[in-house]
């Protein structure tokens, strides 16, 4: 966990230039759908909720994640998911999701950003934080966007950075895949606790 023991840093400062109002018709749209940007402070509580939920940052694993999530779901989730979008579809999103957090990790250290040291919510309650992550991602029109929830927790500009070296290491398809299935899996995560 020494990842979240980092030195104070220029995220306050970096944070002052992205005040602006995550509605604001200036943000970019996001890379794979219509949306505009969230560009305000990240939500790092939730973020560490997320990767602690997921076994840390030297351990994260995205099915260990899926397992706190969908609890006693988990399984039939992967398998509908698996059934809507292919065992190599599924199996790549797994693959980029553990890239994704570490990548983010490795940015947020090499940007000395200094992350909270308690999470928030817990990252034992499933329900909760599948909650907190789909409100993370309503966007400014009303609607659940997962690229809007990535930019919530991480940062545009650690998001877009991320976006990039999945590009640069597994290809455009395979980071549109990650995008479109974790959007389903936090779709579906609304319909099976009814947020």
């Amino acid at each position: 966990m020494a990842v979240f023991a980092l030195v104070a840093t220029p995220l306050a400062a970096s944070a002052r230039q992205n005040s602006m109002s995550d509605m604001s018709m200036g943000a970019p749209k996001a890379r794979f759908t219509e949306v505009r940007s969230y560009v305000g402070n990240p939500d790092l509580p939730l973020t560490l909720s997320m990767v602690v939920a997921g076994g840390g940052p030297s351990a994260f694993s995205t099915p260990k994640l899926v397992g706190v999530l969908a609890g006693d779901k988990a399984a039939a989730e992967v398998a509908k998911l698996t059934k809507q979008y292919g065992t190599d579809d599924v199996k790549s999103f797994l693959v980029v999701f553990d890239f994704v957090v570490d990548d983010a990790l490795k940015q947020v250290t090499e940007k000395k950003i200094a992350l909270p040291s308690t999470p928030v919510p817990s990252p034992a309650d499933g329900k909760a934080l599948s909650a907190a992550l789909y409100k993370a991602g309503i966007s400014a029109d009303g609607t659940f966007d997962v690229e809007y929830m990535l930019d919530k927790l991480v940062s545009h500009g650690i998001h877009v950075q991320v976006m990039n070296d999945i590009d640069a290491k597994y290809g455009r398809k395979a980071d549109s895949n990650y995008h479109i299935i974790l959007n389903q899996a936090m779709v579906d995560l609304k319909a099976v606790y009814g947020l």
